[in-house]
């Protein structure tokens, strides 16, 4: 029994301090009068990060954007930089995407022209 439970100790511990510190709820900067909180979650070997909630003049209201993925298959390429797909919703477009994370920030981009013209964001972590 002391084995057993010295087992799931371990892996319970294991896997907590091997997550990923791009995981949470993060809050992005106003675009076109609105900002929205996404939470950032694995899926498979990447991370993708959907619509929490949304909030215009301050005020939370329903976007029909709530729920749809917005960072799309940022895969880890090392030193707290990503690189896949973001999506926006004021143009329904998506972007080739980097994020660059710094503790409690992260700096997100989307980019055309192969990455030689880019929007930036800068978002801060919730939780």
């Amino acid at each position: 029994m002391k084995r057993w439970i010295l087992a799931v100790a371990v892996v319970c511990t294991a896997g907590a301090a091997g997550a990923d510190p791009l995981t949470g709820m993060w809050k992005t900067e106003v675009d076109d009068g609105a900002y929205a909180h996404v939470q950032i979650e694995p899926c498979g070997p990447a991370f993708c990060g959907k619509i929490a909630k949304t909030f215009r003049d301050g005020a939370e209201y329903k976007s029909e954007n709530l729920g749809k993925q917005l960072v799309i298959d940022m895969r880890p390429i090392g030193d707290g930089e990503y690189e896949g797909q973001v999506w926006r919703p004021s143009n329904n477009k998506i972007y080739y995407g980097t994020i660059e994370l710094q503790g409690s920030k992260l700096r997100l981009a989307g980019c055309v022209a192969g990455g030689l013209i880019c929007s930036k964001q800068s978002w801060t972590r919730l939780n």
